[in-house]
């Protein structure tokens, strides 16, 4: 892989999302050369990051030279806490807007930045979620769907996904890979003949077996992906989302869509 780049390549830049951990493994194992980083517009980018050679799956990295990270938690108990910074790479404030300035400093002058975090021993980051998603279950523990998210999405027909909660329970609208699914058919269908002619001659009844086979295939994912959550983080239920999910500019999911939306 690394000679497909022409064998010149110094390292492979990675951020602005959360890096899919199957993608990250395949490229610890390959020993290919990436770096991460982590950071926000108001800290002029870098948070965090790891380099080379350094780089922990599911990790951040460290802390970037110079700048202060602390977490503060709800609870004494709780795993994860907000990752707010200090630094002299962190903005003075939002331009002309000294009330939402305000909003995002605490009183002693650190940047809350929203995002949940655990450090390890090393000093490592983890992100976990974002503040505003983050999910309260019923016996009062922190769930955090963008985990849930990375689970669902690991799976080969996944395109992506979104977890969010409905009357009390966990669901996750899911947008797979129909082009992908249709190849998977036909390669099983030992005699394509009578589905290709039934295709040909009543198109609504081809497109409703290929609907029939995609929920077949999101009982399996949710099967499957139960199986790697643990209790407190099980699906519920899952539902087709026909379209690709609304992106904001910088590609992610606009979630305030969708927190109301009425599933059937």
């Amino acid at each position: 892989m690394y000679q497909s780049f022409g064998g010149n390549l110094k390292f492979f830049g990675i951020g602005g999302a959360k890096l899919d951990p199957k993608v990250e493994q395949f490229l610890h194992d390959a020993k290919f050369p990436y770096a991460i980083g982590y950071g926000m517009t108001e800290t002029s980018p870098l948070i965090a990051g790891a380099v080379v050679n350094n780089t922990k799956v599911g990790s951040t990295g460290l802390p970037a030279r110079g700048v202060e990270v602390r977490l503060v938690k709800e609870k004494p108990t709780d795993k994860a806490g907000e990752i707010q910074v200090k630094g002299e790479n962190v903005m003075q404030g939002y331009y002309k807007a000294p009330e939402l300035t305000r909003e995002v400093f605490t009183e002693d002058g650190w940047l809350k930045t929203g995002d949940l975090a655990e450090i390890d021993k090393k000093g490592n980051i983890h992100i976990k979620g974002r503040i505003k998603t983050m999910i309260v279950g019923a016996s009062g523990e922190n769930i955090y769907p963008e985990e849930i998210e990375s689970v669902i999405n690991k799976v080969d027909l996944v395109l992506e996904s979104l977890v969010v909660e409905q009357g009390g329970k966990l669901v996750a609208m899911v947008h797979l890979n129909m082009e992908e699914l249709e190849k998977r058919m036909k390669r099983l269908q030992k005699n394509m003949r009578a589905f290709r002619d039934d295709a040909i001659q009543r198109k609504d009844n081809a497109q409703h077996y290929i609907e029939e086979k995609a929920q077949e295939a999101l009982k399996d994912i949710h099967s499957l992906v139960n199986q790697e959550l643990n209790k407190f983080s099980q699906i519920q239920k899952m539902f087709l989302q026909s379209e690709p999910f609304e992106k904001t500019p910088t590609k992610k999911i606009k979630r305030f869509l969708y927190n109301n939306k009425k599933l059937k």
